[in-house]
């Protein structure tokens, strides 16, 4: 999160000096703010979420609520995504405001251990608050890119800033052209390493690492054979990648590799 502010404070300063530093942290914190208090409702909405009481899904409810109890936390609302694909993710700024959404194609392949599993492993998200990191990186992530494009248009257009301005011709080109990568990777970097997170804490609450990591080859083959019209802002927050990326593309990949992150759970289930 430092390295991102100090990516984002860059270059503003490289574009449009201390004017451009202030413009490009203002941006920021609106963008944050925004995010912090709109951010579940935007994306459950994106999916078209419903909503479920206990009456609708009784065993999924009942998962969600013996593992919310057994760890402490406040009971989640619980939603259904009308998708095919297997999935699931976890949303809310704090774990007083919390959702889990479920795919009603991951309601259809997996056991209750492995969906327990797996609803424990979004719980985990929520209990170490990481929705809510990992929404704040993929803001200022936005927010330099958005900066990086209209300084790029401004300089095609002949907008760029004024040689008087003592403007530092390699810093814009830097910041125009290897800043964007450099917020990118470091998000996606962020988000991997919360991965592995709530795959640990997600096999401590339910105490079945065995189960999540079964779960997890089956969502693996579930993405890969079934597309979801996904949004790629918001892929970071399902518990698989639901796009397939290879070779280079990993290094930009949301999710560290599913065979890494079984075999950490299988070590956790053999001691």
């Amino acid at each position: 999160m430092s390295a991102l502010t100090v990516l984002a404070i860059f270059i503003g300063g490289a574009l449009g000096g201390r004017s451009g530093m202030m413009i490009a942290f203002a941006i920021a914190i609106v963008m944050n703010f925004g995010s912090y208090w709109f951010s579940d409702k935007i994306v459950l909405s994106m999916y078209g979420a419903k909503e479920i009481d206990e009456s609708q899904a009784p065993k999924l409810f009942a998962i969600v609520r013996t593992l919310a109890q057994g760890s402490g936390m406040p009971m989640p609302k619980v939603y259904i995504i009308p998708a095919d694909q297997p999935n699931a993710f976890a949303t809310g700024r704090d774990p007083n405001h919390a959702a889990v959404a479920v795919t009603e194609g991951i309601m259809r392949i997996l056991n209750e251990d492995e969906l327990e599993g797996v609803l424990a492993h979004e719980l985990a998200h929520v209990k170490h608050r990481d929705i809510l990191i990992g929404t704040i990186a993929a803001t200022m992530a936005g927010a330099i890119m958005m900066i990086s494009n209209m300084a790029r248009w401004a300089a095609i257009f002949g907008g760029g800033r004024d040689d008087r301005d003592g403007g530092n011709p390699i810093a814009f080109l830097v910041g125009i052209i290897v800043a964007p990568i450099a917020a990118l990777l470091i998000q996606m970097a962020i988000s991997r390493s919360r991965e592995y997170g709530a795959d640990a804490g997600g096999a401590e609450i339910s105490g079945k690492p065995a189960a999540l990591a079964s779960a997890l080859e089956k969502l693996e083959r579930g993405s890969e054979a079934i597309p979801m019209d996904a949004n790629p802002a918001t892929a970071h927050m399902f518990i698989v990648n639901p796009f397939s990326a290879a070779g280079v593309m990993n290094l930009f990949s949301t999710h560290p590799p599913i065979p890494e992150r079984i075999a950490r759970l299988r070590e956790m289930q053999s001691r």
